[in-house]
Protein backbone atom coordinates (compact mmCIF):
# COMPACT_ATOMS: atom_id res chain seq x y z
CA UNK A 1 0.00 0.00 0.00
CA UNK A 2 1.21 3.47 -0.76
CA UNK A 3 2.01 5.58 2.36
CA UNK A 4 1.17 8.48 0.42
CA UNK A 5 -0.78 11.52 2.71
CA UNK A 6 -4.58 10.63 0.85
CA UNK A 7 -6.18 13.67 -0.61
CA UNK A 8 -8.62 15.74 0.81
CA UNK A 9 -12.03 14.42 -0.09
CA UNK A 10 -14.21 16.54 -2.47
CA UNK A 11 -17.63 17.79 -0.79
CA UNK A 12 -19.56 15.28 -3.30
CA UNK A 13 -17.03 12.34 -1.81
CA UNK A 14 -17.74 13.37 2.34
CA UNK A 15 -21.07 13.65 1.41
CA UNK A 16 -21.37 9.73 -0.53
CA UNK A 17 -19.21 9.05 2.14
CA UNK A 18 -21.42 9.81 4.79
CA UNK A 19 -24.37 8.92 2.88
CA UNK A 20 -22.48 4.97 2.85
CA UNK A 21 -22.00 4.86 6.64
CA UNK A 22 -25.45 5.58 6.93
CA UNK A 23 -27.19 3.31 4.48
CA UNK A 24 -24.76 0.86 6.49
CA UNK A 25 -25.61 1.33 10.28
CA UNK A 26 -29.46 1.76 9.03
CA UNK A 27 -28.77 -2.38 7.17
CA UNK A 28 -26.83 -3.31 10.51
CA UNK A 29 -29.52 -2.19 13.34
CA UNK A 30 -32.39 -4.13 11.36
CA UNK A 31 -30.40 -7.01 10.58
CA UNK A 32 -29.97 -6.61 6.46
CA UNK A 33 -26.98 -6.78 4.17
CA UNK A 34 -24.88 -3.72 4.08
CA UNK A 35 -25.33 -1.62 0.99
CA UNK A 36 -24.38 -2.75 -1.98
CA UNK A 37 -22.19 -0.64 -4.44
CA UNK A 38 -20.06 -0.64 -7.57
CA UNK A 39 -16.17 0.10 -6.22
CA UNK A 40 -15.34 1.04 -10.07
CA UNK A 41 -18.67 3.96 -10.18
CA UNK A 42 -16.83 5.37 -6.84
CA UNK A 43 -14.76 8.98 -7.15
CA UNK A 44 -11.07 8.10 -7.21
CA UNK A 45 -10.87 8.92 -3.52
CA UNK A 46 -13.47 6.31 -2.79
CA UNK A 47 -11.72 3.53 -4.68
CA UNK A 48 -8.15 4.41 -2.61
CA UNK A 49 -7.15 2.68 0.07
CA UNK A 50 -7.85 4.27 3.49
CA UNK A 51 -7.99 4.16 6.67
CA UNK A 52 -11.02 5.30 8.56
CA UNK A 53 -13.02 5.62 11.57
CA UNK A 54 -16.25 6.06 12.54
CA UNK A 55 -17.86 7.97 15.57
CA UNK A 56 -21.05 7.57 16.46
CA UNK A 57 -23.47 10.35 18.86
CA UNK A 58 -25.94 11.16 20.14
CA UNK A 59 -27.80 14.11 18.40
CA UNK A 60 -29.58 15.31 20.90
CA UNK A 61 -26.90 14.82 23.83
CA UNK A 62 -23.45 14.47 21.63
CA UNK A 63 -22.94 11.79 23.69
CA UNK A 64 -20.53 9.15 22.21
CA UNK A 65 -22.80 5.87 21.25
CA UNK A 66 -20.01 3.95 19.20
CA UNK A 67 -16.40 4.17 17.97
CA UNK A 68 -14.71 2.03 15.66
CA UNK A 69 -11.72 1.98 13.13
CA UNK A 70 -8.68 0.95 11.07
CA UNK A 71 -5.12 2.62 11.60
CA UNK A 72 -4.26 1.14 8.09
CA UNK A 73 -5.22 1.69 4.52
CA UNK A 74 -5.97 -2.17 3.45
CA UNK A 75 -9.39 -2.11 1.50
CA UNK A 76 -10.82 0.79 -0.83
CA UNK A 77 -12.16 3.82 1.41
CA UNK A 78 -15.39 2.99 0.47
CA UNK A 79 -15.27 -0.68 1.76
CA UNK A 80 -13.82 0.48 4.88
CA UNK A 81 -16.34 2.84 5.33
CA UNK A 82 -19.55 0.29 5.55
CA UNK A 83 -17.33 -2.08 7.58
CA UNK A 84 -16.14 0.70 10.27
CA UNK A 85 -20.02 2.13 10.08
CA UNK A 86 -21.31 -0.99 10.68
CA UNK A 87 -18.57 -2.15 13.32
CA UNK A 88 -19.27 1.04 15.37
CA UNK A 89 -23.10 0.53 15.27
CA UNK A 90 -23.53 -3.03 16.72
CA UNK A 91 -19.95 -3.82 18.02
CA UNK A 92 -18.30 -1.29 20.00
CA UNK A 93 -17.27 -3.07 23.14
CA UNK A 94 -18.49 -0.22 25.25
CA UNK A 95 -21.65 -0.06 23.86
CA UNK A 96 -24.79 -1.77 23.46
CA UNK A 97 -25.86 -2.38 19.92
CA UNK A 98 -27.54 0.78 18.47
CA UNK A 99 -31.58 0.06 18.21
CA UNK A 100 -33.76 0.61 15.23
CA UNK A 101 -35.81 3.29 17.64
CA UNK A 102 -32.17 5.39 18.05
CA UNK A 103 -31.49 5.69 14.50
CA UNK A 104 -33.19 9.06 13.95
CA UNK A 105 -30.90 10.63 16.98
CA UNK A 106 -27.56 9.07 15.93
CA UNK A 107 -24.88 11.45 13.93
CA UNK A 108 -22.62 9.99 12.21
CA UNK A 109 -19.00 11.81 12.22
CA UNK A 110 -16.13 10.05 9.74
CA UNK A 111 -12.22 10.48 10.11
CA UNK A 112 -10.15 9.73 7.47
CA UNK A 113 -6.40 9.40 8.98
CA UNK A 114 -3.20 9.91 7.24
CA UNK A 115 -0.56 6.94 7.23
CA UNK A 116 0.93 6.63 11.39
CA UNK A 117 4.05 7.86 11.90
CA UNK A 118 6.53 6.01 13.96
CA UNK A 119 7.71 8.54 16.79
CA UNK A 120 11.55 7.89 18.11
CA UNK A 121 11.08 7.51 21.81
CA UNK A 122 14.82 7.82 23.30
CA UNK A 123 13.41 8.83 27.24
CA UNK A 124 9.53 7.78 27.40
CA UNK A 125 9.70 11.29 28.99
CA UNK A 126 9.83 13.43 26.35
CA UNK A 127 6.71 11.65 24.47
CA UNK A 128 4.38 14.99 25.84
CA UNK A 129 6.17 17.35 23.95
CA UNK A 130 6.53 15.07 20.94
CA UNK A 131 3.20 14.74 20.14
CA UNK A 132 0.56 17.97 19.07
CA UNK A 133 -2.51 19.01 21.08
CA UNK A 134 -5.14 19.56 18.50
CA UNK A 135 -3.38 17.89 15.74
CA UNK A 136 -2.14 14.55 16.37
CA UNK A 137 -4.00 11.13 17.01
CA UNK A 138 -2.22 8.78 18.93
CA UNK A 139 -1.49 5.23 19.11
CA UNK A 140 0.05 3.52 21.98
CA UNK A 141 1.87 0.24 22.31
CA UNK A 142 3.18 -1.84 24.94
CA UNK A 143 3.50 -6.06 23.99
CA UNK A 144 -0.01 -6.64 23.25
CA UNK A 145 -1.39 -3.77 24.19
CA UNK A 146 -2.76 -1.26 21.92
CA UNK A 147 -5.07 1.99 21.70
CA UNK A 148 -5.82 5.04 20.22
CA UNK A 149 -7.26 8.21 20.93
CA UNK A 150 -8.57 10.44 17.56
CA UNK A 151 -6.96 13.87 17.45
CA UNK A 152 -10.95 14.88 18.34
CA UNK A 153 -10.15 13.42 21.83
CA UNK A 154 -7.96 16.36 22.64
CA UNK A 155 -11.25 18.48 23.34
CA UNK A 156 -12.10 16.74 25.97
CA UNK A 157 -8.09 16.05 27.32
CA UNK A 158 -6.27 19.13 26.52
CA UNK A 159 -3.28 18.40 28.39
CA UNK A 160 -0.34 15.95 27.34
CA UNK A 161 0.00 14.01 30.11
CA UNK A 162 -3.70 13.42 31.20
CA UNK A 163 -4.14 12.45 27.66
CA UNK A 164 -1.09 9.91 27.78
CA UNK A 165 -2.22 8.39 30.90
CA UNK A 166 -5.96 8.10 29.84
CA UNK A 167 -4.84 6.40 26.51
CA UNK A 168 -2.89 4.05 28.95
CA UNK A 169 -5.85 3.08 30.75
CA UNK A 170 -7.68 2.22 27.39
CA UNK A 171 -4.63 0.20 26.86
CA UNK A 172 -6.19 -2.04 29.81
CA UNK A 173 -2.76 -0.96 31.75
CA UNK A 174 -1.83 1.61 34.62
CA UNK A 175 -2.15 5.13 34.13
CA UNK A 176 1.70 5.57 34.37
CA UNK A 177 2.31 2.60 31.19
CA UNK A 178 3.14 5.29 28.79
CA UNK A 179 6.21 6.31 30.97
CA UNK A 180 7.64 2.74 31.33
CA UNK A 181 11.09 1.76 28.80
CA UNK A 182 9.15 -0.15 26.07
CA UNK A 183 6.23 2.21 25.02
CA UNK A 184 5.81 2.67 21.20
CA UNK A 185 3.57 5.48 19.47
CA UNK A 186 2.73 6.65 16.46
CA UNK A 187 0.77 9.79 15.69
CA UNK A 188 -1.30 10.76 12.64
CA UNK A 189 -3.87 13.23 11.65
CA UNK A 190 -7.53 13.22 10.28
CA UNK A 191 -9.70 14.80 7.70
CA UNK A 192 -13.04 15.03 10.07
CA UNK A 193 -16.38 15.63 8.91
CA UNK A 194 -19.87 14.56 9.86
CA UNK A 195 -23.75 15.04 9.07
Amino acid sequence: MSHTQPSPLTEQEKRLGLQLARQSITAAVNRQAPPRFKLEEMPDNLKAAGACFVTLRKRDTKALRGCTGVLVARSPLAEEIVKTASQSAMFDPRFEPVQPSELDNIEIEISILTPPRKLSILDPAELPSLIRPGIDGVTLYRGPHRATFLPQVWERIPEPVLFLEMLSQKMGLDRNAWKKPGIEAEVYQVEEFSE
